[in-house]
């Protein structure tokens, strides 16, 4: 049951090509989102849709795969956990970040025929 207790798993589309930040030690990070949809009804009955953005942070392998291989658009299921950070900007107020470090990534993409 520990595998359960900070999992993530989305599927979602990526809203913008991954931005990669390369270290000195040759570690690389790559940012980018995923847009969520859930589709209901509200209380008189008419179809809704809501979008959620989620930020994504992919460390080391997974981020040279982000940077080699995502596309804006492209459908992924993520597999990761969620992390919490805040951060004083120049007028001192604190801003909280909700952020989900990748674990795992798979393409949902048809493939195109050619």
């Amino acid at each position: 049951m520990n595998t359960l207790r900070n999992s993530v798993r989305l599927i979602g589309y990526v809203g913008d090509i991954p931005k990669i930040k390369k270290f000195d030690n040759e570690k690389s990070v790559a940012n980018f989102s995923v847009a969520t949809n859930e589709n209901f009804r509200d209380h008189d009955g008419n179809k809704k849709s809501e979008t959620t953005w989620h930020k994504m942070v992919a460390w080391g392998k997974q981020a040279e795969f982000a940077e080699k291989y995502i596309k804006k658009g492209s459908e992924v299921a993520i597999e990761g956990k969620l992390t919490n950070h805040s951060y004083d900007d120049q007028n001192k107020e604190t801003h909280f970040i909700t952020e989900i470090v990748v674990n795992d990534i798979m393409f949902l993409d048809k493939k195109e025929e050619k």
